[in-house]
C-alpha cells in the first residue's frame, strides 16, 4: 500500500476494500494474488477502523461555553 493511500478519505478507502472483496468473492483469482489481494484489505480496514475511531473521538467531545473540552456522555 502506497503511503498517498492512508491519506484517501474514509469513502475511498471503504471504496478500495469493497472492490478488493468483490474480486475476491468470484473465486477466480490465483491463490498467490488472492493472498496479496487479502493483505491489501486488511491494510484498508485498519485505515477505515481507525479513521472511525477518529471520527468517535471527535464527535463524543463536548466544548462548554468557557472552552472547556469534555467528554460527551449521554443520558442513560
Amino acid at each position: 500500500m502506497k503511503k498517498e493511500e492512508k491519506n484517501l478519505s474514509f469513502e475511498e478507502n471503504l471504496a478500495a476494500l469493497e472492490e478488493i472483496v468483490k474480486k475476491l468473492e468470484t473465486g477466480e483469482v490465483p491463490l498467490d494474488d488472492a493472498i496479496e489481494e487479502f493483505n491489501k484489505a486488511m491494510k484498508y480496514a485498519k485505515i477505515c477502523d481507525e479513521k472511525l475511531k477518529q471520527a468517535e473521538d471527535a464527535i463524543t467531545k463536548l466544548v462548554k461555553e468557557n472552552g472547556e473540552i469534555i467528554d460527551f456522555k449521554p443520558e442513560e
